[in-house]
């Protein structure tokens, strides 16, 4: 089936959300090229001017300001970045507030531009994952509420300031945020990418963090991993046919954790792989495009 990429526009302002991760390492350089790009409401405040739906967006304040959003403190890093996730539907304007250490709280506001979502239609998953019965229905609740649970940690990791990269080599064959049909029952938006490779092949982490779910066999998702990347930033991998970290490991870059598998509510084989901030669900696809 044809996919739709995001907006060019959409892509563009993702890569300017990456700029003051590079305003937090070489910030003279970041802020020059930056300028007209960026909402800087105070010396050493540097966030995005508009950030697309589905973005991680990655802001920079001086050490030791106190930052909010939405009522959730944004904890900044040793070199002062801090990070939050955009939803798919999000209307904007994104509303933060930054207090420098000894200056006045200030209030900021981010444009989100929207996206458009196109319809994916599944064929051929089973039908007890599309529609399951009550008793099934009550293992998936309870098997998601262990996986949301797991999102809430809000550790000092900062695997993700780093580049990601592919956890693996395939055909980009599903999209975040594309509405979904299994058959002729309408589903919930896809919540990652999907993308397919052999059976078997091996499941890279895109960036560094901390193993805090995992489990082999979930109804719906099948073989299920979360690698914790720090700040709630997180990544889950879905459909493995086989898990190699266990809960609690500090993983690398490029650390094989797994395999491609086709476990679960799944056509074939194929690495479906879903980032979320907290319990925001953010585009993988997004994430990778700001660190190129």
């Amino acid at each position: 089936m044809s996919l739709r990429p995001p907006p060019r526009g959409a892509i563009a302002l993702t890569l300017l959300a990456a700029l003051p991760l590079a305003a937090a390492r070489a910030p003279s350089q970041a802020a020059t090229a930056a300028s007209s790009a960026i909402t800087a409401a105070a010396p050493g405040v540097v966030f995005p001017a508009s950030v697309p739906q589905g973005a991680m967006v990655i802001g920079k304040v001086p050490a030791g300001s106190v930052v909010s959003y939405r009522g959730r403190s944004l904890r900044p890093t040793a070199y002062g970045s801090v990070v939050f996730g955009v939803g798919r539907d999000e209307p904007g304007p994104l509303e933060l507030t930054v207090q420098p250490p000894g200056a006045p709280a200030q209030a900021l506001r981010i444009a989100v531009t929207p996206r458009d979502w196109p319809v994916e239609i599944v064929r051929g998953a089973p039908p007890d994952t599309v529609n399951p019965p009550p008793e099934i229905a009550r293992r998936i609740a309870q098997e998601q509420a262990r996986v949301s649970a797991a999102r809430q940690r809000d550790g000092d990791e900062t695997g993700f300031a780093q580049r990601f990269q592919w956890p693996v080599q395939g055909r980009l064959s599903g999209r975040f945020g594309n509405q979904r049909i299994y058959d002729d029952s309408p589903g919930a938006p896809h919540s990652g990418m999907d993308i397919a490779a052999p059976a078997g092949t091996p499941v890279r982490a895109p960036a560094s963090g901390v193993v805090t779910f995992a489990a082999p066999d979930l109804y719906l998702t099948g073989g299920t991993l979360l690698l914790d990347h720090g700040h709630g930033i997180s990544s889950n991998f879905l459909h493995l046919s086989r898990i190699d970290v266990r809960v609690g490991d500090v993983v690398r870059q490029g650390q094989v954790i797994g395999a491609v598998g086709a476990t679960g509510r799944a056509t074939g084989p194929h690495l479906h792989w879903g980032m979320n901030w907290f319990d925001v669900r953010i585009d993988p696809l997004l994430v990778l495009e700001r660190g190129q």
